[in-house]
């Protein structure tokens, strides 16, 4: 009975016990919709996954990997990716993050999730 009792309280210390209850390990979620400004690198997710590829040293080839058409993220500095798109009003600023492949940026858009990946629409782009 302590046994039981002993885990039961380690869970529910951990959140496991309520189901959507915010744990150590929980993502941080945010609204559909909300307008975020977010710090990371530019990468070029086709080369990133598949091999890591990123840095400055990469930042040619993720250049041309995006002029090409291929999927851009943001890895900040946490870890998380956030897949990059245009806006349908004016995808000038996307544009701009495809330039910046390789390079840290400061990125301003609007957050949407489905299907657990995270996305950002580029409203506007500002080299670091």
């Amino acid at each position: 009975m302590k046994k039981s009792l002993r885990i039961a309280c380690a869970l529910l210390a951990l959140g496991l016990c309520i189901p959507g209850a915010p744990t150590a390990f929980a993502e941080e979620k945010h609204e559909e919709g909300q307008k975020l400004t977010v710090q990371g690198e530019v990468v070029d997710l086709a080369c990133w996954v598949s091999h890591g590829a990123r840095g400055p040293e990469h930042a040619k080839c993720a250049q041309s990997c995006a002029k090409g058409g291929q999927p851009i993220g943001l890895l900040t500095a946490d870890g998380t990716v956030y897949v990059l798109y245009a806006s349908h009003e004016d995808a000038s600023a996307f544009g701009q993050a495809k330039e910046q492949a390789g390079h840290n940026v400061e990125i301003t858009g609007v957050a949407a999730s489905k299907g657990g990946i995270r996305g950002l629409e580029v409203n506007a782009v500002k080299a670091l």
